[in-house]
């Protein structure tokens, strides 16, 4: 069963959504909601340079920042914020199970490296089948739960095979350094910083069509209906953020681990194995989020099918 917090959450965004209006933004004012890890969003809010961009529209942004995507996208439905930095694959998911009338209006294109599953580099686990009877520490309803499914599914494994652990990326670690568990789902920078900091082997990553880890950036529908000018000058900074983010890898290291306290080393490496890609989404592209929702709603952690498909999709304007 899903576990307690999620289904709070998705209750709550049913709730907003069946009983609550949804409150108009102010045609002068766009709200963004982010949550510290939304890399290109976090060097913009530092950088001042969409509030320049938006000046000409004459849109101020208000920032918001939340600790997760679900109660992210849960402001988005209650129309307490308009845009929402990125997000993981699985977080639209549970969103479209509440009945959230979402946008997508962008993503982030597949980063399979940037998560994993790890053991120690002493492991007795050589193979993905040595994984049967092993407990595995993973966050529930995260990406990484996903890439451990389809992992285990290429073993001819099932859920069933292994003992979970269901703990955040921190707790995860502390117990998988502490020998805990017999092995970690971890995404970056926890991915990179564990394994520059202990001695560990990538049994898996999501590489070879596992799990294509792709983040994504939404609106509710209304929004991208009503605000399609702004969304553009969004899209237009994010593009540009990311393709600065690859060109100035430490440039870039060094401003986000004044933000995230890690150091820039880590920060750098782990920036590497992330895309920063950003482009228009397709129906065909989120065939993917189709096999995220079929495997969750399988193991019980959605509770509707979701068809992704449903979902609105933005589309920028070319100059």
């Amino acid at each position: 069963m899903i576990n307690r917090a999620v289904l709070s959450i998705v209750a709550g965004v049913a709730l907003a959504s069946a009983n609550a209006a949804i409150a108009q933004t102010p045609s002068d004012q766009i709200r963004i909601g982010y949550q510290k890890s939304s890399t290109l969003t976090a060097i913009l809010k530092t950088n001042g340079e969409l509030e320049k961009a938006l000046a000409a529209l004459g849109v101020r942004v208000s920032w918001h920042e939340f600790t997760s995507g679900l109660p992210l996208l849960e402001a988005i439905n209650t129309g307490n914020v308009d845009f929402g930095a990125d997000v993981a694959d699985t977080v639209p998911l549970f969103a479209q199970a509440a009945g959230t009338k979402l946008a997508y209006v962008a993503e982030e294109s597949a980063s399979p490296s940037a998560q994993a599953i790890l053991v120690a580099a002493d492991s007795p686990i050589k193979t993905l089948a040595d994984l049967k009877g092993r407990k595995v520490a993973v966050t529930k309803g995260a990406g990484s739960h996903f890439l451990l499914l389809a992992t285990l599914a290429k073993a001819g494994l099932s859920f069933k095979d292994i003992s979970p652990a269901y703990l955040t990326p921190a707790d995860g670690r502390a117990a998988f350094i502490g020998g805990n568990v017999d092995a970690w789902v971890a995404w970056d920078p926890f991915l990179t910083s564990a394994q520059r900091q202990s001695r560990t082997r990538i049994l898996s990553d999501g590489s070879n069509g596992l799990a294509s880890y792709k983040r994504y950036y939404l609106s509710s529908a209304a929004y991208a209906d009503r605000r399609g000018d702004v969304l553009n000058v969004i899209f237009g900074k994010l593009d540009d953020t990311g393709q600065w983010v690859k060109a100035h890898p430490k440039d870039a290291a060094t401003l986000l681990a004044g933000l995230w306290g890690i150091d820039a080393p880590t920060v750098e490496e782990a920036n590497s194995h992330r895309s920063y890609r950003v482009g228009v989404v397709t129906a065909p592209g989120l065939s993917e989020q189709q096999r995220i929702a079929d495997a969750f709603f399988g193991e019980g952690l959605l509770p509707v099918k979701v068809n992704a498909s449903e979902a609105k999709i933005w589309t920028p304007k070319r100059d």
